[in-house]
């Protein structure tokens, strides 16, 4: 008789969700096809100031909504980790041109700023009127990384304190995405590859976040084989069309979009991501490279039987041989995490960053908490290893 328990659970997609585009020069006619579905007249992008300054990505766009005579303006003060004071001067432009959606442009800062505006703007209406609540506005978000923001219900930003806020409501899930290769074209490399190993943070830690549908597992094992696979060839070719469209796709497989009453943090490497990122100025894509493969040993060591066998499958994927144990199986995925970000030239330190080490233990104990002595060790031992 088996030990493993019998898989159950349940799964329901997002009520938001009016389509995922993807193809090279999809755009064109998908965000006109959902302005139409979505009965949408006036949109505000929302972007950040690299992407409109130095690239044609985000004109183009603008050339798209102004033919279909449903452009409103381009807002582009969205910094890096979503700062408060960016989030209400959007609200402020929102309102100033009339919008009735937002067309997010970019990496996982605006797609999360857009969440974070149309919530805000949903409390300011309920706040105005008595009665009956108000609808959540919507947006189409159109990704240039592989942060995978756009897949979810939730919006991170950093508050005026310099701390990491977080707000969530299922409405906030976006109700288009357009994966268009071409317009991650653009995208310097760095950001690029390190948002590719963000997704790949999702996928291996979705193997064991509690309450995860087995399907979304089989999901994650996928994506986890084209992230290894395209993105060492979207290195070695920048240009590849294929290799990007499939590293969308992937993307997508990562965070598969669920609708959940409650939703955490993924796991350890994502709660140290979150921080290291804001505090430090550690992008999120980088703080996967630094923190994803020792958690993923860890794991060895910390996880149930049932979430070591999920990431020792993973190698099966990967086409990996089996070292013959499962402990053995989760110790080699994690070489083979540490082996991809040195081949994808993406190896950093926490030094780099100018993290104090009398910070370390400080950090850990935001992250974990002081309750279980011996996490928290392991924990400090993880960040003294990265440094």
């Amino acid at each position: 008789m088996s030990t493993v328990t019998a898989p159950a659970g349940s799964y329901a997609y997002v009520d938001t969700l009016k389509g995922v585009y993807y193809g090279p020069k999809c755009v064109e006619t998908a965000l006109p096809e959902l302005l139409d579905t979505l009965g949408a007249k006036r949109a505000l992008i929302v972007t950040g100031r690299s992407l409109r300054n130095k690239t044609g990505v985000v004109a183009k766009i603008e050339n798209i909504l102004k033919k279909s005579n449903a452009f409103g303006a381009t807002f582009s003060e969205i910094g890096e980790h979503t700062p408060e004071a960016g989030i209400e001067n959007g609200i402020s432009k929102f309102r100033e041109v009339d919008a009735d959606i937002i067309v997010s442009v970019g990496g996982g800062s605006p797609v999360d700023a857009s969440k974070a505006i149309i919530f805000r703007l949903w409390q300011q209406r309920a706040q105005e009127t008595s009665g009956k609540e108000p609808e959540f506005l919507r947006q189409i978000a159109i990704p240039t990384t592989l942060s995978a923001a756009e897949y979810t219900c939730r919006a991170g930003y950093t508050n005026k304190q310099g701390d990491k806020v977080a707000v969530g409501h299922q409405e906030l899930s976006p109700a288009g995405i357009i994966l268009d290769a071409e317009l991650t074209l653009s995208t310097p490399e760095s950001l690029w590859l390190s948002t590719g190993m963000r997704a790949l943070d999702h996928a291996v830690e979705n193997l064991y976040r509690p309450g995860v549908p087995l399907p979304m597992k089989r999901l994650c094992h996928a994506a986890i084989a084209d992230l290894f696979r395209f993105l060492v060839l979207s290195k070695k070719d920048s240009e590849d069309l294929v290799a990007r469209q499939r590293l969308q796709i992937a993307s997508w497989m990562s965070l598969w979009p669920c609708k959940v009453e409650r939703q955490g943090s993924l796991g350890l490497s994502h709660t140290l991501g979150h921080k290291l990122g804001a505090t430090y100025g550690i992008p999120h894509g980088i703080t996967s490279c630094l923190t994803l493969a020792p958690v993923v040993n860890l794991q060895a060591e910390i996880a149930s039987q049932e979430d070591k066998e999920y990431l020792a499958e993973a190698l099966l994927y990967l086409r990996q041989p089996s070292t013959g144990t499962v402990d053995g199986d989760v110790r080699k995925l994690s070489y083979m995490i540490a082996s991809l970000v040195q081949e994808l030239g993406l190896q950093r330190t926490l030094s780099q960053y100018g993290v104090p080490t009398a910070d370390i233990e400080q950090i850990a104990v935001r992250s974990v908490g002081q309750e279980e002595e011996e996490l928290l060790s392991k924990v400090k031992s993880i960040l003294e290893s990265i440094y």
